[in-house]
């Protein structure tokens, strides 16, 4: 093994959140050394790794867009390869991509009191394994495994004579124009697919177990549109994305005081988009509030155009087994396919799945509570990224990543070289970390932290209390130690 390499901030991930944390240490931590760990060949996370026809955004880029970087183009829903240009942008014009270490798989992380530093080991694709030191650790490396995506088992598989796919590894040539499609999903992938899908397809099928709410949003926001010319481009991306934090806000809350208005609401659009004869209790009315899990966003009804021309269609059913042609339903339906995907969601992982340990003990997540939703209940200069559930990643990533600029900053300027939020056995009353009922959520629950009833350990899904918590409020508490 080479000789450990130290730095004063090491990011673990060059996404979304990875080159956002590391333009703010620039800015306001200038004197303070850093690299990025990517296991990947390429920048960009989440933007790059999904190929998929259609991939875009399901959050408005107003606020999915970095506070120092607007968004630089006029739809609000992106597709995907205009969301990876925006970050290469980014990290070219700053120099972050200069810092960039690619093919580092980061596989555990050991703190020392005695140094006051993390030791990280990494491996290297088609090299001998390497450490790093550092003295500040940030895990951007978002929420779920990018090697596998969640993948059900199916009786009679292998019995089908065409071509299964995941989404989350979608074939670079794979041809579907002419043929039928059926896609295995309700949520964010599948409504995204279908439509996309259903332009060059004989019939595109959505086959779901439950409904999903889905909302049509302009693909433009009318805001930006009426503003654009009479402000600076500036202006006006911040007051859209002021606007758009309020509405989230305010749609979320409603959601949870008056769940059956939100669902009355969210139904009579659907209703106005596929008409009176549709089927909309069957195929469009999940058993769930709006809100207890994440409310899927197609820009401008593209979903509800492809169902009304009849290129695609949508069968709310459950699977028997899979046919030599296709799928037979419990319901005694078939359908017949060429091509079936696979949009059954992800799996989710804490930190990468890299292992902790502090002074030699091993740190298990679901042991562990978070402080101010990103740092970890008596484990010493760590940060874990993690965005909002109902609402745009980059705005929580954003806030985390000036936080922890505050934090090292006071560091610098007192001379203290830790700060770690303590915490005693049994101080905390618990919740789980996420508050969904999503199937991909409550699978992971046991491998990630828990949050508490209270401040600073609860975590809030809500952009203006952490802006005051995180932003305004002095960094010194009864709970975050430096030393």
């Amino acid at each position: 093994m080479t000789d450990t390499e130290y730095v004063d901030v090491l990011i673990v991930g060059a996404g979304l959140s990875g080159i956002g944390s590391a333009r703010h240490l620039q800015k306001e931590c200038p004197d303070r050394s850093f690299l990025l760990l990517e296991s990947r060949e390429r920048l960009g996370g989440t933007w790059d790794l999904f190929r998929y026809p259609g991939i875009r955004s399901d959050s408005d880029m107003y606020t999915l867009g970095y506070t120092f970087k607007p968004w630089p183009e006029r739809k609000a829903l992106a597709d995907g390869p205009s969301i990876l240009r925006y970050l290469k942008e980014t990290a070219s014009e700053t120099a972050v991509d200069q810092h960039i270490r690619y093919r580092h798989r980061v596989i555990g992380a050991s703190w020392s009191s005695a140094t006051s530093s993390w030791t990280v080991s990494v491996q290297r694709e088609g090299e001998e394994d390497i450490e790093f030191r550092c003295g500040f650790l940030m895990m951007c490396s978002g929420y779920y495994d990018y090697e596998q995506g969640y993948t059900p088992e199916f009786t009679g598989r292998d019995d089908f004579r065409g071509t299964i796919v995941h989404a989350q590894h979608w074939p670079e040539n794979l041809d579907y124009k002419g043929k039928r499609v059926v896609v295995i999903g309700s949520g964010a992938t599948a409504v995204t697919l279908v439509p996309e899908l259903a332009r060059d397809t004989m019939l595109t099928t959505m086959l779901q177990r439950s409904p999903t709410y889905i909302a049509s949003i302009p693909e433009e926001d009318s805001w930006s549109s009426k503003l654009h010319g009479k402000l600076p481009s500036s202006w006006v991306y911040r007051l859209v994305r002021w606007k758009r934090v309020v509405l989230q806000i305010f749609i979320f809350n409603l959601s949870r005081r008056k769940p059956h208005f939100v669902k009355k609401l969210l139904l009579g659009e659907v209703r106005k988009q596929l008409g009176e004869e549709y089927d909309i209790a069957k195929h469009f009315t999940p058993t769930y509030n709006p809100w207890d899990q994440r409310l899927c966003a197609v820009p401008d009804g593209d979903m509800f155009d492809a169902i009304r021309s009849k290129r695609a269609e949508v069968v709310t059913d459950h699977i028997s087994h899979f046919t030599e042609t296709g799928i037979h339903l419990k319901s005694g339906q078939d359908l017949k396919a060429d091509i079936i995907v696979l949009a059954t969601g992800l799996n989710m992982q804490f930190i990468g799945g890299a292992s902790l340990t502090v002074d030699g003990k091993d740190m298990q997540p679901h042991d562990l509570f978070v402080y101010k939703g990103m740092m970890l209940a008596n484990v010493p200069n760590l940060v874990q990224v993690f965005g909002y559930t109902n609402a745009s990643w980059t705005l929580k990533s954003d806030l985390t990543a000036m936080f922890v600029c505050r934090i090292l900053n006071r560091m610098r300027r007192t001379g203290t070289t830790v700060a770690v939020p303590t915490m005693a056995s049994g101080e905390v009353e618990e919740d789980p970390m996420i508050d969904f009922t999503s199937s991909y959520v409550l699978r992971a629950m046991d491998n990630f932290p828990r949050q508490g009833r209270r401040l600073p350990w609860r975590v809030y899904q809500n952009f203006i209390i952490d802006f005051l918590n995180l932003r305004l409020r002095p960094l010194k508490d009864k709970v975050l130690r430096f030393r």
